[in-house]
């Protein structure tokens, strides 16, 4: 069975991507499709804040490109001076908070420790911060896309921890997405089941695959890779077969292979 995944593939350097890895040790056949570009801004001013720890009460990180903008920033010969020789030592006396394995180990790339990684999603680091976090403390700094939710600022601001958010990348759709869908569909066919890994993904891709899937969309399984992902189909109109309970390669595949089992799909 064939699994369209709506991802960036990961990093050539790195080995074979794991999703496509898990999904293959369940005999399913995935490939991926990049969704998203991202543009990063506001680079000088991001590392002008992180120059100033003593200002702040710690690192949040809810995206891997958050973590791509700093490692931009220490391409830099003397930002890279600086962050070996004292700034890392300087915020690793603080908290960096994270959601999920990937950016935690973005974070540990640039030498920094992460917590909060098994939070899974905005909500739930939100509670894992404001129960370490005092009242009033000084704010943290949270470098982050032009499309973030507002879910963690919110809660945060509710329970009086301050937050210093700084937009650091614009999400855009890839420039080759409809043309590598379209060639997708027509050389793969329909897709035992089709995966998503933001509401952005849903925004630029869903009308686009019901398009090409036709009258056979109803054969197609939808999975989610968390559950912001999945309301975002559910608002648009989408029965969700399966969400990983993790946002991890093993806990999707698992999903996956769940939703498909005994069910009557393309191969």
């Amino acid at each position: 069975m064939k699994v369209l995944l709506l991802k960036d593939p990961k990093d050539k350097d790195s080995g074979p991507d794991p999703y496509i890895k898990e999904l293959g040790s369940y005999s399913l056949e995935a490939t991926l499709i990049p969704v998203l570009s991202f543009e990063f801004t506001s680079l000088d001013s991001l590392f002008d804040k992180l120059s100033h720890p003593e200002c702040y009460g710690g690192l949040v990180f809810t995206s891997p490109r958050a973590l791509e903008a700093i490692k931009i920033c220490l391409k830099e010969k003397s930002k890279k001076e600086a962050w070996s020789k004292s700034l890392k030592q300087m915020w690793n006396i603080k908290p960096t908070y994270v959601v999920g394995k990937a950016t935690a180990s973005l974070v540990e790339e640039i030498g920094l420790i992460p917590q909060g990684e098994k939070a899974g999603n905005a909500e739930k680091l939100a509670e894992y911060i404001c129960s370490r976090e005092k009242l009033n403390s000084s704010a943290l700094l949270f470098p982050c896309g032009a499309l973030k939710r507002e879910v963690l600022p919110t809660v945060l601001r509710e329970k009086g921890i301050p937050l210093e958010s700084l937009t650091v990348y614009q999400t855009t759709q890839h420039p080759d997405l409809q043309e590598s869908l379209s060639s997708y569909f027509s050389q793969q066919g329909i897709p035992a089941s089709v995966v998503f890994f933001s509401p952005s993904g849903v925004k630029f891709c869903l009308q686009h695959i019901q398009k090409l899937s036709g009258d056979l969309i109803n054969q197609v399984k939808f999975a989610a890779i968390g559950p912001t992902t999945a309301e975002a189909l559910q608002g648009a109109g989408i029965a969700v077969s399966c969400t990983a309970g993790s946002p991890t390669p093993q806990d999707l595949a698992a999903a996956i292979h769940r939703a498909l089992h005994n069910c009557s799909v393309p191969q």
